[in-house]
């Protein structure tokens, strides 16, 4: 009888620790001031953050304690604690932001600042502070650090290359890529996605770039572009209605187990496949309005599309190439991320 009774203690122990934490996609609303959280098990929205109006960007602390939220309309970077969904923290910013990044040991959340003179706005989540501010000469649409860590990388608008790179460690610039070519405001670096190296060091960027309906293909240690990939096309007729905002293809994201490539088509209203690290093409995904970001589930088996025009997040099966799902959401949802939450 005592042996039992140890057995189902610990079986209580052991389940009380798999329920608290939970795999969720977080979506955000670029027209709203609502973000919402869907279980990437059930499908279902599971939690609402509110009091963050036109959210951009998104990022989820490593121990899934706190997530952040750049707001385009307060100027601030938002800290939810993720437990009660409740703001803790309102950070301003130098600028009107975008999208946002956050280092692999969390101690940092890189925003990309759109209001000239643009720039990169580091902050420290420990003290909750806008420490430091990168130069880059340019606005900066969107930020990421790469698989590694070492490197924070930004899209720009106007700089002298639009794709810049710095070192984490002493936020130095590292190297430049695509200067513009026209004078153009919204002529840029867009979306951009990476895979690794076996030993888990960066290896190629998947870059986007204004006015091409497809992505480039960059060798990030001999710091040039490989390849260029264009997407399939549609007959007009068929086309989603414009406007495009000089990105018909916006989101791009590599799966989880780094064996495929998603490449959303806001022309064609479908996201494209492609096998790694071939390139081969495997078929298009017919989603929402618009597909503008994409994001997956950590166990790779599936994609979420978030359609910014129908106001919906399509769910696509990886291995069957299908869309299984739509879910709604708020208005104009864009930016996702999958985090694995504590609570």
């Amino acid at each position: 009888m005592r042996f039992k009774l140890i057995v189902l203690t610990l079986f209580f122990v052991l389940s009380d620790a798999a329920f608290a934490q939970q795999s969720v996609v977080i979506q955000t609303n670029s027209r709203d001031e609502v973000i919402h959280l869907i279980d990437t098990n059930t499908r279902e929205i599971v939690g609402q953050i509110d009091g963050i109006p036109v959210n951009h960007g998104a990022a989820a602390a490593p121990d899934g304690s706190e997530l952040y939220f750049s707001s385009e309309a307060k100027f601030t970077l938002d800290v939810v604690n993720s437990a009660t969904l409740e703001i803790e923290a309102e950070i301003g910013l130098s600028g009107r932001p975008n999208n946002i990044s956050i280092g692999r040991d969390g101690r940092y959340v890189y925003v990309g600042i759109m209001q000239e003179p643009g720039g990169i706005d580091v902050i420290d989540t420990r003290s909750r502070e806008n420490t430091y501010h990168i130069d880059t000469g340019s606005r900066v649409h969107n930020t990421y650090v790469t698989p590694d860590g070492l490197y924070v990388v930004a899209g720009t608008f106007g700089g002298e290359g639009n794709l810049d790179v710095f070192s984490t460690d002493t936020w130095e610039r590292a190297f430049q890529l695509y200067p513009p070519t026209t004078s153009n405001a919204l002529d840029g670096i867009r979306p951009m996605a990476f895979n690794t190296h076996p030993d888990g060091s960066t290896k190629n960027i998947y870059v986007q770039i204004s006015n091409i309906h497809g992505f480039a293909v960059v060798d990030f240690n001999k710091r040039i572009e490989i390849g260029r990939v264009i997407l399939p096309d549609v007959p007009l007729e068929e086309r989603d209605p414009p406007p495009y905002n000089a990105a018909p293809a916006h989101g791009i994201g590599v799966a989880p187990d780094g064996e495929t490539l998603w490449v959303c088509s806001r022309w064609n209203g479908i996201v494209y496949a492609y096998s790694l690290p071939d390139m081969a093409y495997l078929g298009g995904v017919k989603v929402g309005s618009h597909p503008d970001w994409i994001t997956f589930s950590p166990d790779s088996k599936y994609a979420y599309s978030a359609n910014g025009a129908s106001d919906d997040v399509s769910v696509i099966d990886i291995e069957r190439l299908v869309e299984i799902e739509r879910i709604k959401v708020g208005s104009a949802p864009k930016r996702n991320i999958t985090a694995v939450l504590d609570r």
